[in-house]
């Protein structure tokens, strides 16, 4: 059973054997070991793919952070395996064909395939954990991974913006849905979601359990690219061709929706959790549909068609979500049909736009361009590309005989469901999805017809088309295929995973065993929704042969208006802005900044604990200071006003030198003989390296101070020691928790030590050492690694 933790480790225990097997193993592709990884995986959740129906859900946990509740636990069930077939099912695909496309002599693939494989660890875990906080771990791990697979060729300016932009945008709203979670917690308890599940009704009570929600959609909206952060994803596309087939098609994209669809019976069911969704859903579809027509580069047209599909996907997860909605109990089961359209095209839609990027990746690696406007006429020299891209394109636009054709019937019948049941003035439902569907098919005949049909344009390409080799071809064919065969036997899924998957999601819905049972069949008779695919058949062409007035409409809106601008807009007042709050305080003066820091300390600290009468002291039980104690005090006084006033370095060394040995008197005064040699030997060796250092130093300057700086620095430091000490006075007499010395003194024993001292410096500070040569480790590191690298010389592109 364990097992699942060690095949979620696995990937991310092969990071450290990439680079060995890059630089070792010269003759062979990386990936090809890579691929192992992805392989394993997938026949190892595959098996629970044929028994998940005879079985419970599979509960692991593993304590982590006891105190705070927080456990490792993985939850597996038909919603989880799923997206884990998804992942590791795309992942073996895209590292297959990661094999002919990166090229072993000129891309660094050891970085490749570390990266991709940190993202596959992290896409595991989220989808498998049933701890909040852990899955939130998880979750921010694949922002990073996805950040350093975008700015792979980091040289280039628009990855590294892209890179910038998509962390900028997604971690955010991880912050955001990491307080969503903790708002959960302290209205149930607990960080389980299936204790969430549990305690539906109660939670759904408090009053920050609608505000928890809309921090979580902030997460899964900016994650999963919906309207307004939408923005992100576009210029994700400036990462590799395989990235882009497997983050921005079938996984990443997809943790959104499946946080949505997790949650679904914690907060379905509920009026907000609804309009939200299903709102932002058709937002996104009709934009991300309208904007990808108007795209010259294939990636960017894939990319709004990305976030066009998966906006399609939430309004689906969002209108299903009303079948635990008491008010419309009589029609779950007509509403959890939507949400079985949303499982169903989300599987569709991983396959046909994987065999699709792929296919863009062959026709930018085999003819050097992506824009549209340079290509023409290719079906003549590359027929397999263009029977492929058919494939995908057609399925995309939701015509037979493909699969998408299924899920986007169902997806109309849903938001029939919802118009019909509802009431009538939910037309708008039904009308939007239609509209976009339109835009969705102008754009797949783009991609078709603009690329492949048409007089062949030999030039200006960068070099002469040809087939991909056929190594390249395989993963894309599979997909094909797998979008062909779910078209002509899609029941093969429909009770062993889409039926339990909805089930998952819906658990109420059938929580008192009503029957339901999934049978998917492309022929429904002559009803609404083959109308409406027909209208968009017609409209679509129609569309598509005055694409040129179209445009000229569309592209008359000012780029001002666009989100992008606005983003672009935001990072340079944020820099202006910053700029000018730097520019007032920051003069160069490293006395000034110290002051800054010090004031800071008097107001803020001492203020403070003025304010909430913090300074609480009482000396009258502390022990008679004896007449050579306040010699010594008077000593070390003396010294370090003199300190201040002397002009010659060699005496201002001494002055520090007889206040740190007459420290060490008092170390032997109160009995602490370690600390005294320690203090001894640390005052001896800084004295000699201040009488080195000071040796080499310029003569010092006939700089006078004017009064008016010096009257400031002693007010500074009189309240900065006055604050100080007056804290430490005030810590004898608060007393939060029992007293640390008790467990020293009952212990230190059991460490082998002879004194308390020896124990706590050598036992029960080892963490801390340790930590302390990790952070010096680490700097080593990075200085050697900065001394050893050489500049590449590449220029930004």
């Amino acid at each position: 059973m364990y097992l699942l933790y060690i095949a979620i480790l696995i990937p991310f225990f092969s990071i450290p054997f990439i680079p060995l097997l890059y630089k070792y193993v010269h003759r062979i592709h990386t990936g090809w070991f890579v691929l192992v990884i992805p392989v394993l995986l997938l026949f190892f959740f595959a098996r629970y793919y044929f028994v998940q129906q005879t079985i419970e859900p599979l509960i692991l946990s593993v304590p982590w952070i006891p105190s705070l509740n927080i456990h490792f636990t993985i939850y597996l069930d038909s919603l989880s395996l799923l997206f884990v077939l998804l992942i590791t099912g795309v992942g073996t695909l895209v590292v297959f064909y990661s094999i002919f496309y990166m090229s072993k002599d000129r891309e660094k693939l050891h970085l490749f395939y570390a990266y991709l494989m940190l993202f596959m660890g992290a896409m595991l875990g989220s989808v498998l954990s049933d701890n909040l906080l852990v899955l939130y771990a998880f979750w921010e791990l694949t922002s990073v991974s996805s950040f350093l697979l975008i700015a792979f060729w980091y040289h280039r300016k628009r990855s590294r913006y892209g890179a910038q932009k998509s962390m900028f945008i997604t971690m955010s709203g991880g912050f955001s849905m990491l307080l969503g979670f903790i708002m959960l917690y302290v209205t149930s308890g607990t960080f389980s979601i299936r204790e969430l599940i549990l305690l539906g009704d109660q939670i759904s009570q408090h009053s920050l359990f609608i505000p928890a929600m809309y921090f979580i959609f902030l997460g899964v909206f900016t994650k999963s690219a919906q309207f307004p952060f939408h923005i992100w994803l576009p210029d994700a596309m400036e990462a590799p061709t395989p990235i882009s087939a497997y983050l921005h098609s079938a996984t990443m994209v997809k943790a959104g929706v499946y946080l949505v669809a997790r949650l679904t019976p914690i907060f379905g069911g509920h009026q907000e959790w609804f309009w939200t969704i299903t709102i932002i859903g058709l937002i996104t579809l009709f934009i991300g549909s309208l904007t990808a027509i108007r795209q010259s580069d294939l990636k960017a047209l894939l990319a709004f068609s990305t976030i066009s599909q998966i906006g399609l996907i939430m309004s689906l997860l969002g209108i299903g979500s009303m079948s635990l909605n008491n008010q419309y109990s009589d029609s779950s089961l007509l509403f959890a049909g939507a949400t079985l359209a949303a499982i169903f095209h989300l599987i569709n839609h991983s396959i046909f736009k994987g065999c699709l990027f792929m296919m863009i990746g062959i026709l930018d690696h085999e003819t050097g361009t992506r824009d549209i406007r340079r290509l023409g006429g290719l079906i003549h020299v590359m027929p397999v590309s263009f029977t492929l891209t058919m494939i995908g394109s057609f399925s995309m636009a939701g015509l037979p005989p493909f699969s998408g054709f299924l899920s986007k019937e169902m997806f109309f019948s849903g938001a029939l469901t919802a118009s019909r049941t509802m009431g009538s003035w939910f037309i708008f439902i039904p009308i939007i999805a239609w509209v976009a569907s339109i835009f969705t098919f102008v754009y797949c005949m783009i991609l078709i017809f603009k690329v492949f049909i048409g007089p062949y344009k030999p030039l200006p390409l960068d070099r002469k088309p040809h087939e991909a080799p056929f190594g390249m071809l395989v993963s894309p064919m599979i997909l094909a295929s797998l979008v062909v065969i779910l078209f002509f036997f899609p029941n093969l899924i429909a009770s062993s995973l889409l039926e339990p998957t909805v089930k998952a999601i819906l658990p109420q819905a059938f929580a008192n065993g009503r029957e339901w049972h999934v049978h998917i069949s492309a022929w429904h008779g002559f009803n609404t929704e083959l109308l409406m695919t027909m209208g968009i058949i017609i409209l679509g062409m129609l569309l598509y042969k005055y694409l040129t007035k179209f445009r000229n409409i569309y592209e008359s809106i000012p780029l001002k208006f666009t989100l992008n601008q606005a983003y672009d807009n935001g990072l340079v007042a944020m820099e202006r802005i910053s700029g000018k709050l730097i520019r007032f305080y920051m003069y160069g003066s490293t006395p000034l900044y110290l002051s800054y820091l010090f004031v800071f300390v008097i107001v803020i600290v001492g203020g403070s604990l003025f304010l909430l009468n913090g300074f609480i002291f009482d000396l009258s039980n502390n022990a008679p200071i004896e007449l050579y104690e306040y010699m010594l005090g008077f000593t070390i006084v003396a010294a370090a006003i003199y300190m201040v006033f002397t002009k010659s370095r060699l005496i201002s060394i001494i002055a520090v030198s007889v206040i740190g040995y007459i420290v060490s008197l008092f170390f032997v005064i109160f009995r602490a003989p370690d600390l005294a040699l320690t203090q001894l030997v640390v005052e001896t060796i800084s004295t000699a390296l201040f009488l080195l250092c000071f040796y080499f130093l310029p003569r010092v300057s006939k700089y006078v101070t004017p009064m008016k700086l010096n009257i400031r620095n002693a007010i500074i430091a009189i309240g900065v020691g006055m604050t100080l000490t007056l804290i430490g006075l005030s810590t004898q007499e608060h007393h939060l928790f029992d007293s640390i010395a008790e467990y020293y003194k009952d212990s230190y024993t059991l460490a082998g030590a002879k004194n308390i001292v020896n124990a706590i410096l050598v036992d029960f500070r080892a963490f801390d050492t340790m930590l302390e040569i990790v952070v010096l480790f680490a700097a080593g590191v990075g200085i050697y690694t900065l001394i050893k690298l050489r500049h590449t010389g590449r220029k930004d592109q």
